[in-house]
C-alpha cells in the first residue's frame, strides 16, 4: 500500500503541483505586468456599461476580460487588488461571480462538441440553458452591486491621478520583483492543501460522497426513473458517461429530449460543487488565503447552483 502511494508521488502529486505552480506563477506575472503598465482601464472598457450599472471597479472589468483567456490570471488580479485595499470584500465576491460568463465560454467548445454528437438537438438546449444560467448570474451580480456598492466604487469613478507612463523594461522589472515577494506565500498554502485533497481523494472520501448523493437523491422523484441513470453516472463518474447513457436512451426512444436535458442539468447541479472543491479549491488557496478561498468557492457554487435550478425549473414547466 505504501509502495503504491510512493509510486504515485510523481504523476499525481509532484507533477500536478508543478503544473499548478507554473500557471499560478504565470498568472501572477501577467496580473502584475498589466497593473504595472496601467492597462486596467483599457481592459475594463470592454464591459464598461455593465460596470457602471453594477457600480463595479475597473479592476473587476479587467479581471472579467482576462478570464476569457486565463482564470488564474483573472483571480490573481482580484487577489492583488483586494490585498492592496483597492477592492472591498463585497466586490471581491461579486467580481468572482461576475467571471462565471468568461468561464462558461472557456468550456463552451468542449461541452458543445461533446454533447452534439451524442444528444443531437438536445445539445443546443442544454448549452443554451446553462448559458442562460450564466447570464442570470451576471444579472444578479449587477443588481446586487447596484444595491450594495457605493457609487464611488463604480467604474466611472475610478481615477488614476498621478500615474505616469512606464516602459516595458521597467514594467517587467517591477513585475518580477513583486512576483518574488508573492510566490513563496502562494506555495506555502497551495502545496499542503493539494496534498490533503489528494489523500482525501485517494482514500475515497469524494467517491463515497458522490455515491451518497446519488443514492439518497429522493428529491429527484419528479424525474423519469430511467433518467436517474444519467444523473447517477454524471455524479459518480463524469459528464461523458452521463452523455453516453443519454445517447442510448434517446436512440431507443426511452426518454424524450426534454427528459434528457433535465437529467443532465440535475447532474450538473449535483456534481459540480464536489468537483469544484476537489479541483478548484487547491489552486484558489494558492491565490487567496485558505479561508477566503473556501468562502469564494462556496458562494460561487451556491449561486451557480441556484441559477441552474431556476433555469431548469422554468424549462420544466414552460417548455
Amino acid at each position: 500500500m505504501e509502495q503504491d502511494l510512493f509510486s504515485q508521488l510523481w504523476p499525481q502529486i509532484i507533477l500536478p503541483i508543478a503544473r499548478i505552480a507554473f500557471f499560478i506563477t504565470i498568472g501572477l506575472f501577467i496580473a502584475n505586468f498589466i497593473e504595472s503598465l496601467n492597462w486596467t482601464h483599457r481592459l475594463a472598457a470592454v464591459v464598461r456599461p455593465l460596470l457602471r450599472m453594477g457600480r463595479l471597479s475597473s479592476v473587476t472589468g479587467a479581471s472579467f476580460t482576462i478570464a476569457f483567456v486565463s482564470g488564474v490570471s483573472s483571480n490573481t488580479m482580484l487577489a492583488e487588488a483586494y490585498d492592496k485595499g483597492l477592492m472591498s470584500k463585497t466586490e471581491l465576491y461579486l467580481a468572482n461571480l461576475f467571471n462565471s460568463l468568461p468561464r462558461f465560454f472557456l468550456h463552451l467548445p468542449t461541452v458543445f462538441f461533446l454533447t452534439a454528437p451524442m444528444i443531437k438537438s438536445g445539445a443546443f438546449l442544454y448549452v443554451g440553458l446553462t448559458f442562460a444560467a450564466s447570464l442570470l448570474q451576471t444579472f444578479v451580480v449587477i443588481l446586487v452591486g447596484r444595491l450594495t456598492l457605493p457609487a464611488s466604487d463604480g467604474a466611472d469613478c475610478v481615477t488614476t491621478p498621478g500615474q505616469t507612463k512606464i516602459g516595458w523594461r521597467d514594467a517587467l522589472a517591477k513585475s518580477f520583483k513583486r512576483l518574488k515577494k508573492r510566490i513563496g506565500k502562494v506555495m506555502l498554502f497551495m502545496i499542503p492543501v493539494y496534498i490533503l485533497f489528494f489523500l482525501l481523494n485517494r482514500y475515497g472520501l469524494f467517491t463515497r460522497l458522490e455515491e451518497y448523493i446519488a443514492a439518497k437523491a429522493w428529491f429527484l422523484a419528479w424525474l423519469n426513473p430511467q433518467s436517474l441513470g444519467i444523473v447517477v453516472l454524471h455524479v459518480t463518474t463524469e459528464f461523458s458517461a452521463g452523455l453516453a447513457a443519454a445517447s442510448v436512451l434517446l436512440a431507443e426512444n426511452s426518454l424524450t429530449t426534454k427528459e434528457v436535458v433535465l437529467a443532465l442539468l440535475v447532474g450538473n447541479i449535483l456534481s459540480t460543487p464536489i468537483r469544484a472543491v476537489r479541483h478548484q479549491l487547491p489552486y484558489y488557496t494558492g491565490i487567496y488565503s485558505p479561508k477566503l478561498a473556501l468562502q469564494l468557492v462556496g458562494v460561487s457554487q451556491v449561486v451557480r447552483a441556484l441559477c441552474v435550478v431556476l433555469v431548469a425549473f422554468l424549462y420544466y414547466f414552460l417548455a
